[in-house]
């Protein structure tokens, strides 16, 4: 038996879901990767796939397997990138996963960059705000805004999300404008989002020099999705507190107006999160790199705003090097 075009048969099966697609993708006939299945069964005395005649389902002991398997290959590519000069060409399959508002509203627009630079490299792109396990799922790298809590991953800080207060102005025209944040109490309604997963409503802290204020509305309405309380706040229903990058062009047009302009909210930092593997793959750290030049060109997430109305407040940003997740900021992912 050759022992790692077994362990590759047994990765394809797993990833495809049936014998004869891994067959294809390895141009084999498929009794033959049948036979390399069987025989790596019989060589580590344990079932790794159950089979039917329908399905291919993996076992406890073969997921097991399957995570270790994964990254020995992922490993011996790499040795064989690093002897034949290939990590000027990385290839092979990069599975990522993006926060919605981010993914949406910068990441993904700018991916045909990444794609011209690296052709050979096949992208699988999960988008949302829910917690994933990098290591379970078999994930290469995630972005993520706020506090990495998994003390075990390398977290890169690329840049930050800074939030601006806005509103419709039919809104402010039936409601009134806020000149401190105290006012919000009286008759207004705000916009808030919901920390997944758990569920609490993200602060609505509002600061000038020394002055802090924990704004509260005299009603309020959640949302558990970036973009949809965005699209909350530009349909008149309240005052938000959203990213710049999301509302910069309704600013510009008129759609939306600056709430409370001299007074600041807390940024969010970003983070490109990724295993600790002792060699990082040629694809994950190019597009590490991709994203880290991606976000140093933009304005808004690296300085406070170059809204219409707002000065710049900070200086640009300069992406930090590969930290541990205890040396991140602990600011609440927004």
């Amino acid at each position: 038996m050759d022992k790692l075009q077994a362990m590759q048969a047994f990765l394809r099966v797993v990833e495809s879901g049936t014998f004869v697609k891994a067959a294809e993708s390895m141009q084999l006939p498929k009794p033959t990767v049948t036979r390399l299945i069987q025989s790596l069964e019989e060589h580590l005395s344990v079932r790794l796939l159950n089979r039917t005649t329908r399905r291919v389902s993996v076992t406890s002991e073969g997921a097991a397997y399957y995570d270790r398997a994964s990254r020995l290959l992922g490993e011996i590519d790499e040795l064989e990138a690093s002897v034949t000069a290939a990590r000027s060409a990385p290839k092979g399959r990069l599975k990522i996963d993006l926060p919605g508002s981010l993914g949406v509203g910068v990441i993904v627009p700018a991916l045909p960059d990444f794609r011209a630079r690296y052709p050979d490299i096949d992208l699988e792109i999960g988008v949302g705000d829910r917690s994933v396990d990098l290591i379970g799922d078999n994930i290469d790298c995630v972005v993520r805004g706020g506090e990495v809590r998994d003390q075990s991953l390398i977290a890169r800080r690329v840049g930050d999300v800074h939030m601006v207060g806005c509103a419709t102005p039919g809104y402010l025209g039936v409601h009134g404008v806020p000149r401190h944040p105290d006012d919000l109490r009286i008759g207004h309604t705000l916009i808030r989002a919901v920390q997944l997963p758990s569920g609490r409503l993200y602060p609505f802290a509002l600061s000038k020099g020394e002055d802090v204020v924990q704004a509260e509305g005299a009603r309020s309405i959640s949302f558990n999705d970036t973009n949809a309380a965005v699209a909350g706040v530009k349909a008149g229903l309240g005052i938000g507190c959203a990213p710049s990058f999301l509302v910069q062009q309704a600013i510009g047009e008129g759609v939306l107006e600056l709430v409370l302009p001299d007074w600041q909210a807390p940024s969010v930092p970003i983070h490109v999160v990724y295993p600790p593997n002792r060699h990082l793959s040629a694809k994950v750290r190019v597009f590490v790199d991709w994203i880290v030049e991606l976000f140093a060109a933009h304005d808004l997430l690296q300085r406070k705003s170059t809204l219409p109305g707002r000065p710049v407040a900070d200086e640009p940003l300069a992406a930090s090097t590969a930290t541990t997740p205890q040396d991140a900021a602990a600011v609440a992912l927004s």
